[in-house]
């Protein structure tokens, strides 16, 4: 089989590895199974940060408290494990894993066995059913099957507490994201589509040798004017015209770390010298909701409160709430697990009751949608927590730019 890339040491992964252990001690839990196989087919999202390298065959990849990282892989992927570092006990098997990996287990005991299941956060929901019934399978028989717990609040934590090496490189990507952004707008034009627009941004990645943070097919998300509608679905042959509200959401993935950013500029008609007043009022109170919500966004608030801040304050201007969270984790993925600065909604699950932390890094993002004169509304900005607050990793929009 032919791999993609070599593995070299990797200094983000054995940094993580490090701070997992560190997690473990804080949360009281003895060890950390992950468990995969074939994962260019099913990875487990947490694999990039632990790992940064695929596996094949069935493995179990174990940190403990103690501070034991032991990888337990096929054979043809030992030497790859080693050279990735991190890992100090690299052990293989031909035949089964079943035998080593109990034999393993039994010799840490652990009391709390996490593994990554997880009903709110898609994130830490990294092992599939038939490797659950696997995992069942292997250690029945053992009090280890008793003893399972899910590894939501160790994922959580280790994605949402961002190093400074992480921070750093997402604040590139914010950098980068935010010089073509500019490029965008000075491409901006009456008559231009929306396709040709995100046709644009995608040539200016490429020539950076970027990818999307997301969805190539949706990064960047364009809208303009009213009949365009806000949301997940690709750019359209709607073109610019006068009066237009022309609004992007755009991200990069730069050296493995990603940015999303939303933007705002007005088409002003032949009488006007910039957006009419019902326009500016709407961005006004979405760029004070934002600020609301930064201000909220303190450690050891739970996140929902964030969103609470900042949806009352948008409602208090008098206009309808979104119907979308407020913000949520942007690091190795553009949407990175952790909690979500959302509503108290069934469908957020745990997320919103999740405590904001230092090192976490959100967006902030809301708006107002329906203007069916001049088109939707929206702005997003990327912050990093810290001890005495945010700190604002973007440059906050405050007011419309305008397409001459």
């Amino acid at each position: 089989m032919m791999r993609l890339r070599s593995a070299a040491l990797n200094p983000l992964v054995i940094e993580k590895l490090d701070q997992a252990v560190a997690i473990l001690r804080d949360l009281e839990i003895d060890a950390w199974l992950t468990f995969v196989r074939e994962t260019s087919a099913a990875g487990d999202p947490v694999l990039p940060l632990i790992l940064d390298h695929g596996l094949t065959w069935q493995s179990a990849l174990i940190v403990t408290r103690g501070g034991d990282r032991i990888a337990l892989v096929g054979n043809y992927d030992a030497d790859i494990v080693r050279r990735v570092g991190g890992w100090n006990r690299v052990e293989s098997y031909v035949q089964g894993i079943s035998e080593p990996l109990r034999r393993i287990l039994l010799e840490l005991a652990p009391q709390k066995l996490a593994v990554n299941f997880s009903c709110s956060n898609v994130m830490a929901d990294g092992l599939t059913h038939g490797m659950w019934l696997l995992l069942q399978e292997y250690l029945a028989g053992t009090p280890l099957a008793d003893r399972i717990v899910s590894a939501e609040p160790v994922l959580a934590a280790l994605r949402g507490r961002k190093s400074p090496a992480e921070v750093e490189r997402i604040r590139r990507a914010v950098s980068e994201t935010e010089e073509i952004l500019d490029e965008i707008g000075a491409f901006l034009a009456v008559g231009r589509s929306e396709r040709e627009v995100a046709g644009f941004a995608k040539e200016r990645l490429a020539r950076r040798g970027l990818a999307p943070a997301w969805d190539p097919a949706a990064c960047p998300i364009v809208n303009t004017g009213p009949q365009s509608r806000v949301g997940h679905a690709g750019p359209t042959d709607l073109r610019i015209e006068p009066g237009h509200a022309v609004h992007i959401d755009f991200g990069v993935r730069r050296d493995g770390y990603c940015s999303d950013l939303q933007r705002m500029w007005y088409v002003p008609r032949r009488h006007e010298q910039g957006p009419p007043a019902g326009l500016q009022r709407a961005l006004e109170a979405t760029v004070a909701a934002i600020e609301a919500a930064a201000k909220a966004l303190r450690p050891g608030a739970e996140c929902w409160q964030v969103d609470e801040a900042a949806r009352r304050c948008l409602t208090s201007f008098g206009f309808p709430e979104y119907q979308h969270g407020t913000g949520h984790h942007i690091g190795r993925s553009v949407h990175d697990g952790g909690g979500s600065l959302g509503p108290r909604w069934e469908r957020y699950g745990r997320t919103p009751y999740y405590l904001v932390e230092p090192g976490n890094v959100f967006t902030l993002e809301l708006g107002v949608y329906d203007n069916p004169e001049h088109g939707a509304v929206g702005l997003e900005e990327d912050v990093l927590v810290t001890d005495q607050g945010v700190e604002w990793l973007s440059r906050p929009q405050q007011t419309f730019r305008l397409v001459r």
